[in-house]
């Protein structure tokens, strides 16, 4: 994987800048875009007075001895970007629900899977309408890369910040309780959702088919090269009549043959007819 020199950033070195950019790509097939480089700087300092350095430089430095195994993660966990709230674009989500129905009425259990999850308000977000419904509970898997995204999403303790992002009045006091100035979804909803470390530009796809595969915001920071792979991934481990769920931003249109857009499901994508039929097979 060729890595791009990052753009500079003040009383820091080039080399450092590279490294981290270099540590990022390397163990997500995320690339920070030269114009962004600020990024860095921002997302690190938090990590820089839990460990004691007062420069990046120091930080790489220490990184490059090789004796910390779990600085790397740290610096990678810090530097991926974790953006996310309760029910992002909430259209996308009655839509989800009725692709989920159409499955369901082929007699078996629907299977989603929420790729790049984050800490975890997107899985949550479908696992609080599923069980409004009161019919059966989908399968719902979400992955991220960061295992400290994980452990929050697993923990389903969220901040007022976070708890107030999309998330209407009555259902977060249905759905969360109140633990000092936070929020804590109740158990039966976060046990709703299976959450697992993983990369989804390195690692198999977890164990399918599934119906649904949202994918949302995660694309964008990868190279052309490493995004094909992931839609390889992704279109392997899809039922032959399962759906792409992509962010507002993103397509498949000019990226990939796989998918094409789905005539029922607007702003979706399903695989393309021959691939559709190899996958029935």
């Amino acid at each position: 994987m060729m890595h791009q020199p990052i753009g500079t950033l003040p009383g820091v070195s080039q080399v450092a800048l590279n490294v981290l950019s270099a540590l990022l790509e390397a163990r997500t097939g995320q690339q920070i875009a030269a114009y962004r480089s600020w990024r860095i700087d921002t997302a690190l300092k938090p990590l820089l007075r839990e460990r004691g350095f007062d420069t990046l430089d120091r930080l790489v430095t220490h990184l490059l001895e090789g004796h910390d195994t779990m600085i790397g993660d740290q610096i990678v966990d810090a530097l991926v970007n974790q953006e996310s709230s309760f029910f992002r674009d909430a259209p996308v989500f009655d839509m989800i629900v009725e692709a989920v129905q159409a499955a369901e009425a082929e007699g078996r259990r629907a299977r989603i899977w929420c790729a790049g999850c984050s800490t975890g308000q997107e899985p949550l977000s479908l696992a609080m309408i599923f069980a409004e419904r009161g019919t059966a509970m989908p399968e719902i898997v979400a992955t991220d890369v960061s295992e400290a995204a994980i452990a929050r999403a697993r923990a389903g303790r969220y901040t007022q910040f976070e708890i107030q992002r999309g998330l209407p009045i009555r259902r977060m006091m249905r759905w969360f309780d109140a633990a000092g100035s936070d929020w804590v979804a109740k158990p039966e909803l976060v046990k709703a959702v299976a959450f697992k470390r993983h990369n989804l530009v390195a690692d198999r796809a977890p164990s399918g088919p599934f119906d649904v595969v949202l994918c949302r915001n995660v694309l964008l920071y990868l190279a052309t090269p490493t995004k094909l792979d992931v839609f390889d991934r992704i279109a392997a481990s899809l039922n032959p009549g399962g759906m792409l769920v992509l962010g507002a931003g993103e397509t498949v249109i000019g990226q990939t043959r796989l998918f094409e857009p789905s005539k029922r499901f607007r702003g979706f994508y399903e695989l393309a007819t021959a691939h559709r039929v190899r996958a029935a097979a």
